[in-house]
């Protein structure tokens, strides 16, 4: 939901162009969420998901860590006054300079999933810490991720030894189990095989410390979702279950559960149209779309709540598109969006839940728009 000071905001400051507006408040209400659901648990904020100077710095005097994809986020994050002890480079595929330039800044935790990305940190950020990726399904999640990043859990062991051999602190097991998990017991299979692959490196003289749980943890879009509370439960459950009385250390990654809901695009309807005369389908195009910000409606995963001043006029079934010339620029056309009959060109829309993989997704200049222009309040 847009909250009263976004709407304030919106109203008082008509600012032109499509634009993101986050509501600080709301990221410190998720991160306590948090904090009280999980209170044995730290929490390393995805940097990746909004990385305004301001989200960081309410973070950081609030005591979160951060999971950092590059050494550019890595500097966001200390700029914003956290410590280098606070900072996982949380992503498995790292140039060696970049892994380097970490090291000297302090980083000593390190994600890797393959051999070859060991022998890298191991020459390039001796004695560090490293935990390995495993694989997961992404059952239950709308925004599943691939098989880019982790291996198989046979493969982690090697990954694992390889790191004790070359100096290295072999240190855990991460995983992510898809990005909106609407599932609070999709962290059960991962966490049995960590435990499995605890006990293994237990017999060849390596004690792990750290399971790294990953992000997942979503925001409400149009449907509701479990709240923290629910899936800190179903996650102690399985940590009891499947680790018995020697719990290791956790981490967790949330990005779009801590600042999905805090933000609020602005958008305009540029033109309403049909294909032909006898066409029964509107087409409404937006000043906004995919290369603008609005990726995560790649094959329609996200459906984010539009909200608009005319919703108790009738409803029916439209496309919605982006306003660039490209054809792939087209929001949902396979489950047509309800908008009101009466929208048409000039009407200001509001999408909800836009708070996070938003302004990191805008391009910089597709077609001569401008990036999405970002105001934090």
């Amino acid at each position: 939901m847009t909250t009263a000071r976004i709407r304030e905001f919106l109203e008082t400051r008509r600012p032109e162009g499509p634009c993101l507006v986050v509501d600080l408040d709301v990221v410190r209400d998720n991160f306590s969420a948090y904090r009280r659901a999980m209170p044995d648990t730290a929490i390393f904020y995805a940097v990746k998901a909004n990385p305004a100077p301001q989200v960081l710095k309410l973070l950081a005097d609030m005591g979160s860590s951060f999971d950092c994809a590059s050494v550019q986020e890595i500097e966001m994050a200390l700029n914003a006054g956290a410590t280098p002890t606070r900072v996982s480079y949380g992503n498995t595929i790292k140039k060696e300079r970049d892994v380097a330039r970490a090291f000297a800044l302090g980083v000593r935790l390190f994600a890797v999933d393959d051999v070859n990305e060991v022998e890298k940190v191991a020459r390039a950020a001796p004695g560090a810490k490293v935990f390995c990726r495993i694989l997961c399904d992404g059952a239950g999640a709308e925004w599943p991720l691939s098989r880019k990043f982790g291996c198989e859990g046979d493969m982690a062991i090697t990954v694992l030894e390889r790191a004790r051999d070359l100096g290295l602190t072999p240190w855990g097991i991460s995983f992510h189990v898809g990005s909106q998990q609407t599932n609070p017991q999709a962290w059960d299979g991962a966490l049995q095989e960590a435990s499995r692959i605890f006990r293994e490196m237990s017999k060849r003289g390596v004690e792990l410390g750290l399971v790294n749980l990953g992000g997942g943890f979503p925001a409400r879009y149009l449907k509701n979702v479990p709240a923290a509370e629910a899936y800190a439960g179903a996650i102690y459950d399985a940590l009891r279950r499947h680790f018995g009385n020697r719990l290791p250390e956790t981490i967790i990654e949330p990005g779009r559960g801590m600042v999905g809901a805090a933000g609020t695009i602005k958008a305009e309807v540029v033109l309403v149209s049909r294909k032909s005369d006898t066409d029964a389908t509107r087409w409404v195009y937006l000043d906004i779309g995919k290369f603008s910000g609005l990726a995560e409606t790649m094959e329609e995963a996200i459906r984010y709540p539009i909200r608009t001043a005319r919703d108790s006029d009738a409803m029916e079934p439209c496309v919605l598109a982006g306003p660039t010339c490209d054809s792939a620029d087209v929001l949902y056309e396979k489950t047509p969006y309800p908008l009101p009959i009466s929208l048409t060109v000039g009407d200001e829309v509001l999408i909800e839940g836009t708070g996070a993989y938003t302004t990191t997704y805008s391009a910089v200049a597709f077609n001569g728009f401008p990036p999405l222009q970002t105001y934090i309040i």
